[in-house]
């Protein structure tokens, strides 16, 4: 926010945000799209995936961006709702399912397919880093983009196979 870079959030981390004194827009306020089904939907717009997956070598891309009113998205840090945790401390089914995320890990593999252009953050060490390049260079190089995008494919895969092991160890249950 320092540097005078808009910054996006969802939920309690715009909450968290504010509270600390720094200036966030819903991403609802960007979208123009409210948060629906008890805020299962919320970043599954074109405006958020169209602003990470757009390629800014294209100038297609440009124009169509601009066309629908797309901003591009530069950097991402998401934290996933805590599945592994909820599930560790024995958790109910249905909360465990309400637990996993579905927009997070599509932003994070947005933003990583398109790490030519996009940074994305998906660990707290991660900020440190970036915060430093940054500060050290004015932007991120591709060499820390691509580490960054292998470490962001390993987090969702990590979390989709801690997913599909809860459910693979769940009773049938009835029809």
């Amino acid at each position: 926010a320092g540097r005078g870079v808009e910054i996006l959030s969802t939920g309690g981390t715009a909450r968290a945000l504010r509270e600390s004194g720094v200036p966030v827009r819903d991403v609802s306020e960007h979208t123009g799209f409210p948060e629906i089904l008890d805020g299962r939907v919320k970043t599954l717009v074109p405006q958020v995936h169209g602003g990470l997956l757009g390629r800014r070598d294209l100038p297609a891309h440009h124009a169509e961006m601009e066309a629908h009113g797309i901003a591009p998205i530069d950097l991402v840090a998401v934290n996933l709702y805590p599945f592994e945790t909820t599930v560790a401390r024995g958790a109910e089914f249905e909360e465990c399912v309400e637990n996993i995320d579905i927009g997070g890990p599509a932003i994070i593999r947005s933003a990583a397919k398109n790490h030519a252009h996009v940074a994305v953050l998906t660990e707290p060490a991660h900020l440190a880093e970036v915060q430093a390049e940054i500060e050290a260079r004015g932007g991120t190089t591709l060499e820390a983009r691509r580490r960054l995008a292998a470490a962001a494919f390993a987090r969702t895969a990590a979390y989709d196979a801690a997913i599909a092991g809860w459910f693979a160890a769940q009773p049938g249950g009835e029809e």
